[in-house]
């Protein structure tokens, strides 16, 4: 897998959870507890993140990316 798509692919993961996680907070704020689109978003922010992490093992794992200690 080539460097470049493995840090694109974590990005837009990132992203994602950063998006969700800004939805929440505009529906928390607009909706005052009327609707459950607050919960939903930080529902999906919840499993992009445990996803990104099972990503993140899995690559690990198969070898596609290698961990390295904190200033490797």
């Amino acid at each position: 897998m080539n460097d470049s798509l493995k840090i694109l692919l974590i990005a837009a993961f990132l992203l994602l959870i950063l998006w969700n996680l800004g939805t929440g907070l505009y529906y928390m704020l607009v909706d005052k507890g009327e609707t459950k689109r607050t919960v939903n978003a930080l529902t999906r922010r919840i499993g992009l993140s445990v996803a990104l992490i099972l990503l993140v093992m899995l690559a690990i794992w198969m070898g596609w990316i290698e961990p390295h200690g904190v200033g490797g």
